[in-house]
């Protein structure tokens, strides 16, 4: 029986779908398990939250300065090829990194070079997996679709930190240990080999293709440039990324620095993160029609509960704020990416996802690093209340920006006008601007 559009598992009636989020999900675990492990490493390696901030940076960088090229790439080549073979690409790094560790030989510079490799792949397979969805789901099921990914994600998210955390400190907490938790990760990618093999190419929908080079990089900036819509969330997207979800670097110093806990209690922290974000992404897949201001509240809200969880007096009251965090912010994040896709003309696809994800993931090199300068200097407390307030501020001048500049408001008002439904009074207010989109 065919699922409602509505449903909030709509997108699971989709069978390549169905096969590709059952490899993804068990995939996202192992995600999570090195993101945990690779900061724990970190901080074994140095106790720096500068390190661990530039090697967060390390690891996003490739994705500000490669994902216009793979954008191209995505709308030009087979997706699921390009993906099969990317997968490789990241399960390389990890499983060298992970080797180094267990061996006892791995350096900092070590950890900083894989990071990047690592980053550099998975820059490359974004653009092409976000396509690659509305090629499996069609329009119909897209929104819904984007946002089971982002549950898909958060689910991993729920389970891998605290996963992580256990197997860290029943193998004794140290570098080692990180070690066989990043082999893990690296292990993950075959399940997503294997669910890409499985998916009938029969049942894909041909989406058309772009041209290739740098003309193909301008058209798509060119295209974004015109939309006042897509600015708004890029800008929106990129506050969040560079100021507000540095969660890796905050919530590990706020463990070990200030409530003085170990490797178990940081990564039980991610799950109650993952708590609300798994939240935040079903919460989105029950809208069918995702709205600009819905991306804009939330992502205030956002800014407001991380900017006061720096004030939490206890680890557990710290700990039952991290639920509201991953709320407000995945719902900001999914709604945004369902929006930009929805929006996207399917020719410039995944263009369009490529510069999404070069601004939200590329944000971090910028942010990261200064967030962890800031927490070590004066204190993970501080951190937080700067980032929600750097965050909320960056947020509020692009949602300014886009009231003056949209002309969709002004548009929709003259065509009913001509159709005789509205009368001519003077001045259009603040009230009719896209932020009602």
């Amino acid at each position: 029986m065919r699922a409602s559009r509505n449903a909030t598992f709509g997108a699971l009636a989709v069978p390549n779908y169905r096969i590709y989020a059952g490899g993804s999900l068990l995939s996202n675990v192992g995600t999570w398990l090195q993101i945990t492990a690779q900061t724990w490493l970190v901080l074994q390696l140095t106790d720096s939250g500068s390190a661990v901030g530039f090697a967060i940076a390390l690891q996003m960088l490739p994705s500000l300065l490669f994902s216009p090229v793979a954008g191209v790439l995505a709308d030009r080549f087979d997706k699921r090829t390009l993906m099969s073979w990317l997968q490789v690409g990241m399960a390389v790094p990890s499983g060298v990194l992970g080797v180094l560790a267990i061996s006892g030989q791995v350096q900092l510079w070590q950890v900083y070079l894989l990071a990047f490799c690592f980053g550099t792949a998975r820059a490359f397979e974004a653009p092409a997996r976000q396509a690659f969805v509305g090629d499996m789901v069609g329009p119909e099921h897209l929104s819904n679709a984007v946002a089971l990914n982002s549950a898909s994600f958060n689910s991993g998210r729920l389970v891998g930190p605290a996963l992580a955390g256990l197997m860290i400190a029943a193998l004794g907490s140290g570098v080692a240990a990180t070690g066989y938790v990043i082999v893990g990760n690296a292990l993950s990618y075959g399940f997503v080999l294997l669910a890409l093999r499985r998916v009938d190419p029969s049942l894909l929908l041909q989406s058309s293709h772009g041209r290739g080079g740098r003309g193909a990089v301008r058209e798509g900036v060119r295209y974004v440039r015109n939309r006042p819509d897509l600015l708004l969330l890029l800008g929106t997207v990129f506050f969040l990324g560079a100021f507000g979800m540095n969660f890796q670097i905050t919530t590990a110093l706020m463990v070990t620095d200030v409530f003085e806990r170990g490797a178990g209690e940081f990564g039980l922290l991610g799950s109650f993160v993952a708590i609300g974000s798994l939240a935040g992404s079903l919460l989105a897949a029950r809208r069918p029609r995702p709205r600009l201001r819905f991306v804009v509240g939330a992502a205030l809200a956002f800014c407001v509960v991380q900017a006061l969880s720096g004030l939490a007096p206890t680890y557990v009251t710290y700990a039952l704020i991290m639920p509201f965090i991953g709320l407000t912010v995945l719902t900001a994040v999914t709604t945004a990416n369902a929006l930009i896709q929805l929006t996207s003309a399917p020719a410039m696809r995944g263009r369009v996802a490529a510069l999404y994800l070069m601004v939200f993931m590329g944000s971090t090199p910028a942010g990261a690093p200064f967030i962890g300068w800031v927490a070590e200097q004066h204190g993970p407390r501080v951190a937080l209340v700067v980032s929600g307030s750097l965050a909320g501020a960056g947020i509020l001048g692009c949602a300014a920006w886009f009231v003056r500049h949209d002309s969709r408001p002004l548009a929709r008002l003259r065509e009913r006008r001509r159709a005789g439904a509205v009368p001519r009074p003077g001045r259009i207010g603040p009230a009719s601007s896209g932020l009602a989109d």
